[in-house]
């Protein structure tokens, strides 16, 4: 599993009432939820966002309040995933249950600048900044967590498994 984009870069403590302004929250539609997001901190997120783009933000990303519509919201506009110095529990949580990648590596953080390209291999944790030439080191997800994202989710992969959630 790979994903490769165009990197959003963005600071410490991006919290969900950033990634989805509460103001839009009366919406389950996940495009409409993908439309407002990151607009409180980057109006021109949304017009530059394309498929398989990828966030590279600092410490603590997703704090604030518990809601799904955070990752949601990241995943429906196209980011392919987010690599982070650290995140807020609940968010880590929820971008698992709903099929969003997610990777910690201060290294990457460090070696990673708004625009450059970068290439995720999830089975051996590699990033390489394709722009700089760099490479660096996260944990790689183990097979089971490739298919959860690879489903769609924890409910899809439950589904599919046959098992009653």
């Amino acid at each position: 599993m790979q994903a490769r984009g165009s990197v959003f870069r963005y600071g410490d403590n991006i919290d969900t009432d950033v990634i989805i302004p509460a103001r839009y929250l009366n919406t389950s539609n996940h495009k409409e939820l993908a439309m407002h997001c990151m607009e409180d901190i980057d109006q021109s997120f949304v017009k530059k966002v394309q498929d398989g783009d990828i966030i590279v933000a600092d410490k603590n990303f997703g704090c604030g309040s518990s809601r799904e519509h955070a990752p949601i919201a990241i995943k429906e506009s196209g980011i392919s995933c987010v690599i982070a110095r650290t995140y807020a529990r609940i968010f880590y949580r929820n971008a698992l249950n709903i099929g969003l990648p997610i990777l910690e590596c201060e290294e990457a953080c460090d070696g990673i600048k708004a625009g450059d390209v970068v290439s995720v291999d999830f089975s051996t944790g590699v990033i390489t900044n394709e722009t700089s030439g760099k490479s660096f080191q996260s944990e790689p997800f183990p097979p089971f967590m490739q298919a959860l994202i690879q489903a769609g989710g924890l409910a899809p992969y439950i589904a599919a498994k046959g098992a009653k959630a």
